[in-house]
Order: C-alpha cells, then structure tokens, then sequence
C-alpha cells in the first residue's frame, strides 16, 4: 500500500497541490507550523489561466463568487493617461483580474479541501526528513506539545514559502538578489476619484505608485521609496501613505482606516531544480520575484497543479515514475520566463534617467494602441502566453501536427459530443485526472484498454480554436502534448504507452 505524500506549508500553493492530490484519491497530509492561516490580503489577484485550472477542478466558481472584477489597468505619467488596457481581450472565459486577498484565497482552498476528507495539521512542523530511494521519504514532525513523529512519506513537497526549511535541508542555491530599493505597501480606503474595476498605476520621476481595487472604497497601495540604506524597512504610516498619494497618484486622494500597512523589499531568487528525487519544490519554496503584475501566488499554484496530476498517476501506479522528471524542467523554465518578465515591469517602472523616462512614456502611449502588442501584454499578464513547446519532454510535434493550437501550448476549452458521461465540455474532462484524446471533427480515437487509466478520447464538432481533422493528445493540466492528423491513431496510443507504468 502507498504511503502519503507529505506537503509542508499550508499557503496558497500546498493547500492548491493538497486539494489536487486529493481530488484524484491521493492520500495526503498537510502541515503547517503557523498557528492559523493568514489574515492578511498579501497576493491580491488571481489571473485567467489560474482560474482556468481551478475550473478544472471543479470549484473555480467559489472564487469568483468571493473575489471582484478588474477589467483593465490604466498608466499615467504625470497627469496624463498614457495607456489604457482592457483585460477583456483575454483568450479566456475568465477575461477579468479577479481581485481577492489571500486570505480568502487560503480559507476557500481549505474548505474545498476539507470538503475532500483532509484537514491541514496546524502548529505541526516539519523539522527533519531523509530520502530513502525506492522505500520512500522519512519524516520528523514536531506536535504542538513538543511531541516528535516519525511517518513514511511516498514523497515530500515543500510548498513551505521563501524560507523553506525543504529547501535548506536540501542545501539547493536560492540565486538571485535582492533589489536596493525599499517600497511600502498599503490595504487602505481610499476617498477620491479611482476606478472600483481598474489598476491604476503612476509613473512619476520620482518613483512609481500602484492602486489595486479590493471592494469598496479599499485599495491596495504599493510604492518605491528610493535606494535602501540597508537597514531593515519600517512598516510606514498614515501620514507617509498620504504624503505618496500626493505626490504621485491622481488628484484628490485622502486614505484613511488601514487594514494593513507594511515595508518590504523586492527578491529577485530562483532554485535550479525544483526536484531531487522524491523530494519537490513549489511556489516561494522555488522561486520569489517582484510583485510587478501579481503573477507569484499564480505561479506557485500553476506549480502545484503540474505537480499534482503527475504525482496522481504515479502513486496510483499508471504511469511510470520518469513522467516525474519532467516537473522540474517544464516549471524552472516557467519560473524563469515570470521572473525576467516582472523584472523587466519593475525596472522599467523605476527609470530615473529623464531620457529613459520620455522613451519609455512614449512607447508605453504608442504601444498600447497597437492591437497586437496590446494583446501580448494581457497575454503575460493572464499568463496565458505561458507554454511547453520547446522545454518539456512530454512535448512531441509529429509530421501533421496542427497549428491551432501548438504542441505545448494551452488547450482552449471546447464544448464535447459523443461521449459516454454526462460531461460535456473538455475542462469538465479534464478533470478526472487522465489526458484527454480530442478528435476534432473527426471520429473518435479507440484506446486499447491498458491506455484507459491514462486518458479518455472525446470528440469535439469543428471550434476555430482547433484544427478540424486532427486528434489533440492533451495533458490533464490542459496543455497539448502533441497532435495529429485524424487516423493516426498509433502516434497518440504510442506516446500514451511511452507513460504507462510497467506492472
């Protein structure tokens, strides 16, 4: 019988990989050595493609239920509007930012796992472990009462954030820096003229501030304060809030009754290797970066669901543990695409170079009006640019692969005929864990039986999202693994057979 797979932290990513895991009949513990979860709103936003793989889950809706809508960004240098953004060019149904503190976000995700039959094992502490190969990963778990516990583990993902004792204990590099500016943040009501449904942000010469909706009159304030000086940054006050709406954002401001108010600085810091052998690394656990576009929490969770469905498949032994490898190459790859990408949105933010400034004001005005630019700035945002085609070995692209969507790259929902269960749209699919064999207007593919704990075909009538005529392998975190043209069928069955588990 197999043993648990341990998650060491209980944030926003462990409790995401928890609840997965369980969804497809992993047995999973959950520890946490904090008291509670969260209060405060920390990560603001989730974005499209996050939204996506929740719906895949089946509980996006609670979220959305929870959260508000921002339907756009507007960016101004000095008082003129240089850009305005609409998020609804998405390529996605959830074409919005939806604005949710993390701590909603925690305590959704823990209902929708308790709702599953696991609780997160609070004041518990994961303070030592040991890999032992094939037989597992031992644990030491200090209780509350001081109280030392030895478990088996089958595997052991630290989703236990920037300070992750996992990743000490495996001695992986944290590369990166730590940027010399220092930045306040604040959850402040906020009287004055600003969008309830837009991010509003502020290029002045002598920084940047950013105004992030939260419901109401309550924003979320983020703004530089120039080079550190290398003390420890203080938690800044009322006044000094004020002090930077004046100076910076639009006119008439006045905040009042903070929620929260902190000091902090920017870590730019990535591992190598988000695996070593029955050992994984997730969320901040891996890599931290600016919150320039909030894209860290939506990062980590993407983290959690490749993570899950790999796992699922290989404790449940129907596929061979190789498929495990490829976590760590799709995801590093990932991690570094987000952390250039918010990078380059702070630097460029920060410009202090009058030249630099006008150059970069105006190409932000120029650009902006660009539909295709445009739209390939909603699509970083939203991650839904983010893909497998080239850094994956789970991508394959054989002669007659389709175009539409590419090998690698995201598979769009689509509505479903012809099948066999009251499901009726591919992310519904999908969320039975198995790779879905899409034929597209064409006949559906005959899976041999050993093939079936893997993947279930489906086929779809002809939707501009897919190329008529072709059968779509497509992994269970809704990403295409290959294509082909319909009546190959050996292709898809072989790359399948490649997975299985020898048993």
């Amino acid at each position: 019988m197999n043993h648990p797979v341990l998650v060491a932290g209980a944030g926003p990513v462990g409790l995401t990989l928890a609840m997965a895991l369980k969804r497809r009949g992993v047995d999973v513990r959950i520890v946490d050595k904090a008291f509670a979860r969260s209060d405060k709103s920390k990560a603001l936003v989730i974005w499209s493609r996050t939204l996506e793989l929740l719906e895949i889950q089946g509980c996006a809706h609670a979220f959305i239920a929870a959260g508000i809508r921002a339907r756009g960004a507007r960016i101004f240098a000095q008082d003129t509007m240089l850009a305005h953004v609409r998020f609804d060019i998405a390529r996605s149904a959830y074409d919005y930012a939806l604005m949710i503190p993390q701590s909603e976000t925690e305590r959704l995700l823990e209902e929708q796992l308790e709702d599953l039959g696991t609780r997160v094992e609070r004041r518990v502490e994961l303070v030592a472990f040991q890999d032992n190969g094939d037989d597992g990963v031992t644990a030491t778990l200090r209780h509350p009462d001081g109280r030392q516990e030895t478990m088996d583990a089958s595997y052991l993902c630290g989703c236990d954030g920037a300070h992750s004792t996992v990743r000490h204990t495996l001695g992986s590099q944290f590369e990166g820096e730590t940027l010399p500016s220092d930045w306040l943040l604040a959850d402040v009501h906020l009287d004055g003229d600003l969008p309830q449904d837009e991010l509003t942000i502020c290029w002045k010469p002598d920084g940047v501030l950013v105004a992030f909706p939260m419901g109401g009159k309550r924003f979320r304030v983020i703004a530089d304060l120039g080079t550190a000086d290398g003390t420890i940054p203080s938690t800044p006050t009322l006044e000094q809030i004020q002090a930077v709406l004046d100076a910076r954002g639009p006119r008439g401001l006045h905040a009042h009754d903070p929620y929260w108010l902190s000091g902090f600085r920017i870590n730019e810091r990535k591992v190598k290797d988000y695996r070593r052998g029955r050992v994984f690394l997730s969320g901040d656990a891996a890599h931290v970066h600016s919150p320039a576009g909030g894209q860290g929490m939506n990062t980590g969770m993407q983290d959690a669901f490749n993570l899950a469905w790999k796992l699922g498949m290989v404790w449940h032994g129907h596929a061979a543990g190789p498929l495990l490898d490829s976590y760590s190459v799709e995801r590093s790859a990932i991690g570094d695409q987000v952390l250039r990408n918010a990078g380059n949105m702070t630097r460029i933010a920060l410009l202090r170079n009058p030249i630099l400034r006008e150059l970069r004001n105006l190409a932000a005005g120029t650009l902006s009006r660009i539909p295709g630019l445009r739209q390939r700035m909603v699509d970083q945002l939203t991650e839904m640019d983010l893909h497998y085609r080239d850094a994956s070995p789970l991508t394959q692209t054989p002669r007659g692969a389709a175009e539409r969507p590419l090998p690698g790259d995201r598979a769009p929902d689509v509505g479903l005929r012809d099948t066999n269960s009251d499901i009726r749209n591919l992310y519904g699919l999908l969320g039975t864990g198995r790779f879905a064999v899409l034929s597209v207007d064409a006949p559906a593919v005959d899976l041999p039986q050993g093939a079936r704990a893997l993947a279930v075909a489906a086929v779809a009538a002809a939707d501009p999202a897919y190329e008529s005529g072709h059968v779509y392998l497509i992994r269970p975190d809704a990403y295409v693994a290959l294509s082909t043209r319909a009546g190959d069928d050996a292709t898809v069955i072989a790359a399948l057979e490649r997975l299985e588990a020898d048993v």
